[in-house]
């Protein structure tokens, strides 16, 4: 069975989707879309931006989603998938191109999202770090036995998992992982702390977004962050979303419970290989790949 898979932010780099504007009529079509819904081109930015212009929040995240969303179109017939899960951001990605969110949508929830959680950034400092080398269960206890706020953010894949939290608390945390024998614990260098209970503002105000979305089943099940459950049902997949940038992403979990109901080849369709990566340290024997238009 085949898995469909959607990176999140961080996977981004210039000229990204380029090739797919400049060969494809109808992802030349869909682009024009976006830069219309978002009222800005985001073509000029994705095309021939540097780095820092890709990082700003309102251009990573909506084209992340686009590059990912028309490579899936661009494949056509060939896109026919058992399952899709997609990282953090790439959820909205997945959730598109198996049909349960129309394009158009897609791109102005991906949007507000993106704002929303620059807001909640701003109002309150905090931060992220990964943790390489110690089993989830060790994290999991450092953060519990800190007197502040430190949550696993990311269960990225055995021995990787990114938590979030404040300044002090991620300070703490990463000291104690280190003595505790952590191959790294390390600071990213993100706007704040996704995932945890500082996206709470930009959660309020993206939840009102998803409520007037009209989300219906999608073509198979899409296994979501929040449970790393398989679901068709238009009503839990809105739960879940809201649910989503408060609670961690449980990526392990997804491809643990991909593989238990019959995948065996992953397709990474989006910028980046990180996805395959992490399937790779979650199974080694499992036939990842990229999406090729």
């Amino acid at each position: 069975m085949k898995a469909y898979v959607f990176p999140g932010q961080g996977a981004q780099y210039p000229g990204m989707g380029k090739e797919l504007y400049d060969t494809c009529e109808t992802c030349r079509s869909m682009f024009e879309t976006a830069n219309d819904l978002l009222g800005f081109r985001i073509t000029d930015l994705m095309f021939s931006g540097t780095n820092e212009d890709l990082k700003q929040t309102r251009v990573t995240q909506p084209s992340i989603f686009l590059h990912s969303v028309i490579l899936a179109r661009a494949l056509g017939n060939r896109f026919k998938p058992d399952m899709v899960a997609g990282h953090s951001l790439g959820e909205f990605s997945a959730l598109v191109a198996a049909g349960a969110i129309s394009f158009e949508n897609g791109i102005i929830l991906v949007s507000k999202r993106a704002m929303a959680m620059q807001k909640a950034c701003e109002k309150t400092p905090s931060a992220m770090a990964a943790v390489i080398g110690l089993d989830d269960e060790t994290v999991e206890k450092v953060c519990t036995g800190i007197n502040d706020v430190v949550i696993p953010a990311n269960y990225n894949c055995p021995g990787q998992l990114v938590i979030s939290g404040s300044l002090n608390g991620i300070d703490q945390a990463i000291e104690k992982l280190v003595q505790l024998g952590a191959k790294r614990a390390l600071k990213l260098p993100v706007g704040g702390a996704f995932h945890s209970p500082f996206m709470e503002p930009a959660r309020t105000e993206l939840e009102s977004a998803i409520d007037q979305t009209h989300i219906k089943e999608p073509v198979c099940p899409v296994y979501q962050n929040v449970t790393a459950q398989p679901v068709k049902d238009p009503h839990v997949i809105k739960e879940n979303l809201k649910a989503q940038l408060t609670s961690p992403v449980k990526w392990t979990q997804t491809v643990k419970n991909m593989v238990a109901n019959g995948a065996r080849s992953f397709i990474e369709v989006g910028p980046g290989t990180v996805l395959q990566g992490l399937i790779r340290k979650v199974d080694i024997n499992l036939e990842v790949s990229s999406a090729q238009m």
